[in-house]
């Protein structure tokens, strides 16, 4: 990591094991005794996506953790995109909660993929444990928690990520989509100059960036897709959960901005804010995300029931 973007993001770092032969990148802020707090990000970024918010809690007492998923940031970036699959994204990030030394009770923060990560590794951890997992508060930003309904239609993105031939032009010689990320924002001046500049210097070896399109395709297009039966087990984890929540949406997301009726009724439990932000929330309404986060994390140490 370049001195001036280690300016960017002073926060502890370290790597893990998770498996694969692969290492995962996680930074940290806050005290180490800390009630956890874990925030997860999606395509194509990774846990700089969060430094906002994390500046917004200095002094809360929680402890920080960003973990970059495999393929992203600065964790390993294996070259073939047969590797992405959903399965593996969840359990690699089960073994990084795990290494990092995440205990009995966490929050965990969510969005794009991160959602369906973040939750399957914690309803793997349930699984694997045969009985009550981790004590869980949850924050929900622009994310999906489920498996399609009947009659869905991928959107244009998405559509584009399976188009042969420009797909692998545009995602693996030009840079897309870190390259046009403000397109997706409600601010477009959100991600501009060295923040822009950020997103692109992980990715910016042509032998290092096949996530991003590897990722696009996680996406399902069919209900025979890999990702359905892993989104079914998200659901049903999302289902059962009863624990204190908090929604912040950016309702001007091109991608997932009217997913959030959806997301309401599966937390009725949860105060929603809306916002004008887009898809990278994280970049403009940080404010909002830290508030959320604080208010989850209250509920857990008033001893709100919280559940995984």
């Amino acid at each position: 990591m370049p001195a001036w973007l280690r300016r960017l993001v002073p926060f502890r770092r370290y790597a893990v094991e998770v498996g694969d032969g692969l290492r995962a990148h996680v930074m940290e802020a806050g005290p180490e005794d800390g009630l956890p707090v874990v925030m997860v990000h999606g395509n194509p970024t990774w846990g700089f996506l969060y430094r906002k918010v994390v500046a917004r809690l200095h002094g809360s007492g929680l402890r920080i953790v960003l973990p970059d998923l495999v393929g992203l940031g600065f964790s390993d970036k294996p070259r073939d995109p047969a590797i992405h699959t959903l399965e593996n994204h969840i359990g690699w990030m089960r073994r990084t909660l795990d290494a990092a030394g995440i205990g009995d009770r966490c929050v965990m923060v969510v969005q794009d993929w991160g959602g369906a990560v973040g939750v399957g590794a914690l309803a793997a951890h349930e699984a694997a444990a045969a009985g009550p997992g981790r004590e869980v508060g949850l924050v929900v930003l622009n994310t999906v928690l489920s498996p399609p309904k009947k009659g869905f239609k991928a959107t244009a993105f998405h559509r584009f990520a399976r188009a042969p031939v420009v797909s692998g032009v545009a995602f693996r010689l030009l840079g897309f989509p870190q390259a046009a990320l403000h397109r997706a924002q409600g601010d477009r001046g959100s991600i501009r100059g060295e923040t822009a500049a950020a997103y692109k210097y992980p990715l910016r070896r042509l032998r290092e960036n096949a996530a991003p399109l590897a990722l696009a395709r996680m996406v399902p297009d069919t209900f025979e897709h890999s990702s359905i039966a892993p989104l079914e087990r998200v659901r049903a984890w999302v289902d059962a959960f009863e624990g204190p929540a908090a929604i912040v949406w950016g309702d001007r997301d091109p991608v997932l901005g009217r997913v959030r009726s959806f997301i309401e009724k599966l937390f009725p439990q949860a105060r929603t804010t809306r916002t004008d932000a887009g898809h990278f929330l994280q970049e403009e309404v940080p404010d909002e995300i830290a508030a959320a986060v604080r208010e989850v994390a209250g509920k857990m140490a008033s001893g709100a029931p919280a559940r995984s």
